[in-house]
């Protein structure tokens, strides 16, 4: 126990110590604990406003807390051992409730400003819906008809400590949000199974993601770079793992962005019509798989039992391909298993389903059945 004290004592002298000496790496690491200023105008007048309330804190704190030491050296019972005797004071009652309310006015007049800037809910000169899933972003740009889902792209060796951890862990996805400089581009935000939350600091914009529900928020950025964030509301085993990057850039290399998803989607629709070979199927399904099921599922396929089954050696994937899809398409009502049906393309979904079916000697011991993007083309065909 005394070895204990020592050594935090030391820990404490060698910490002033370093301040005394290094007093701008002291600063530096105060200033890291303060919150963001931010790149809109919106985030530097939150930032403003927060500095105004703690300096006013910083005040009242150093007033009551100097009167309060003042009265206790000046008024001990040696230096007035007579007691006083006095009665109440109609005029200091009454300043001590008006200078709070003044405080309290003068802060909430600049508080409301701010929050109306907040909540100005206008339409943006781009219009895109933020959809939570667990665990991933999907964005819709409603005025181009493009839609992507962002999934984590840290390394799953990071994960779990088998190499070094990069210096954007767990803060990296394979597809980031788009934007244009200077343009003001209007969130519509909701999730799709459970209550997420959607935050950028660099933006001042924190608003929950409630399935069934659309809540807003809007940024004007002023500053090309990249951005990022997290899902802050806890939603399940991997709210850890649901990132936000947001990738600002200048308006021409935006419009070039969306020239090409446009391109990729086309040229994806098409590839449902090609003929595909089980090599190309299970190839690409690894890639999906890794993307998309591996954190449930595990990249071994034994899953986590009984909430995430295992895939490999499965009665499903091995000999019922009709219920491999189906679990696919529709998910698995009153389980953790959601549906892919919106979240995959054709080509994704049947690349996926057959590399489950072929990986971890799955093939070997099944029917070896598998699945072509036609299948789904049919499945999503509607029942007559």
């Amino acid at each position: 126990m005394f070895q204990r004290l020592k050594n935090n004592y030391r820990t404490i002298f060698y910490s002033l110590l370093t301040t005394s000496f290094y007093p701008a790496k002291a600063f530096a690491q105060w200033d890291n604990m303060n919150m963001r200023e931010g790149v809109t105008q919106v985030s530097r007048d939150v930032f403003e406003l927060h500095m105004l309330i703690f300096y006013i804190c910083v005040a009242i704190g150093t007033l009551v807390f100097g009167v309060m030491f003042f009265s206790l050296f000046r008024y001990t019972k040696k230096r007035n051992p007579v007691p006083a005797t006095f009665h109440e004071s109609t005029k200091l009652e009454f300043a001590w409730t008006l200078v709070p309310f003044l405080i309290l006015v003068a802060m909430a007049v600049p508080a409301s400003k701010t929050l109306q800037d907040i909540y100005q809910d206008e339409e943006g000169e781009i219009n895109i819906q933020v959809v939570g899933y667990q665990w991933k972003w999907e964005y819709k740009y409603l005025e181009d008809d493009i839609n992507f889902f962002s999934n984590l792209s840290t390394d799953q060796d990071e994960i779990y400590n088998l190499v070094p951890k990069g210096e954007n862990y767990l803060l990296e996805v394979d597809e980031p949000l788009i934007i244009p400089v200077n343009t003001r581009v209007r969130f519509l935000i909701t999730a799709n199974d459970v209550i997420h939350s959607w935050w950028v600091p660099d933006f001042a914009i924190k608003q929950d993601a409630i399935p069934g529900f659309i809540n807003t928020a809007w940024t004007k950025v002023e500053e090309p770079g990249i951005y990022r964030g997290n899902c802050t509301e806890l939603c399940g085993k991997n709210h850890g793992f649901m990132p936000v990057v947001v990738k600002v850039v200048e308006q021409e290399e935006y419009d070039n962005w969306i020239i090409s998803k446009k391109n990729e989607a086309i040229k994806l629709a098409e590839l449902t019509e090609k003929e595909w070979s089980l090599a190309e199927l299970t190839s690409r399904g690894e890639g999906v798989y890794e993307k998309n099921c591996v954190a449930c599922h595990q990249a071994s396929g034994q899953g986590m039992p009984p909430i995430f089954p295992a895939l490999a050696g499965s009665e499903i994937a091995l000999y019922d391909k009709s219920r491999h899809l189906e679990i696919l398409m529709e998910g698995v009502q009153g389980a953790a298993m959601q549906s892919y049906a919106n979240q995959l393309s054709e080509v994704d979904m049947a690349a996926v389903i057959t590399y489950t079916r072929q990986a971890w000697g799955n093939a070997e011991n099944g029917d070896g059945a598998y699945v072509v993007p036609k299948d789904i083309v049919e499945y999503k065909k509607p029942k007559i």
